[in-house]
């Protein structure tokens, strides 16, 4: 099975950002145990091009091909499907293409920064002195975390930080994606794990 992910991320027409976002997710999943039989990372800037891209994918795909849409959730995720959340959510209105599977979307849930809450310790030594765990939601259910808090949180805790500039988001963010570890975040996120797993399962050498 040829899986390729089209992923929410990188800044649109940012080739330098793209390639570290590639990157980041990249090392991710292979310390999540794909090593040797990677998925294609496709950056895609913006989650209006993401979806855009993973639909023609899909309308296009082979019988061994396998595309796979992943986004913020960017709001609460009240329904079970993740299909119908990005249905019913504003801005979005995306209707399931003909075909498509439940295998074939995940949600970073409410943004890919609050899989860095699942490992704290990693993202305290990648700022180093000065920043400020406490300014990081202690709560365990990170899917829960509302998105502003995740990216309030994140520039309170570095802003005193002297060997990094304060965190934004893409700034930083995929270099600690890249170092931060997959198991904990799926032990914190049933939406990683869901991802992980599904992976795991389609991606063959």
């Amino acid at each position: 099975m040829k899986v390729k992910i089209y992923v929410e991320g990188g800044g649109d027409h940012n080739k330098h950002l793209q390639a570290r976002c590639r990157e980041g997710f990249s090392k991710f999943l292979r310390r999540a145990g794909l090593e040797n039989r990677m998925p294609g990372i496709v950056a895609c800037g913006g989650r209006s091009s993401a979806w855009v891209r993973f639909r023609t994918s899909h309308e296009n795909a082979g019988p061994d091909d396998l595309p796979i849409l992943l986004v913020d959730s960017e709001a609460p995720v009240a329904q079970v499907d993740p299909w119908e959340h990005v249905r019913l959510r504003d801005g979005d209105g995306w209707q399931r293409p003909d075909g498509a599977s439940q295998d074939q979307i995940h949600l970073m849930v409410q943004a890919m920064e609050a899989w860095f809450h699942a490992d704290k310790d990693t993202v305290q030594n990648y700022f180093g002195q000065g920043f400020r765990l406490a300014a990081l939601r202690p709560r365990l259910d990170i899917d829960n975390i509302p998105k502003d808090d995740l990216f309030a949180g994140m520039k309170m805790a570095t802003r005193d930080c002297l060997s990094k500039d304060e965190c934004s988001k893409g700034q930083h963010s995929f270099e600690i994606l890249a170092l931060i570890d997959p198991a904990k975040v799926r032990a914190a996120s049933p939406h990683a794990e869901r991802l992980l797993s599904v992976l795991n399962r389609v991606c063959t050498r």
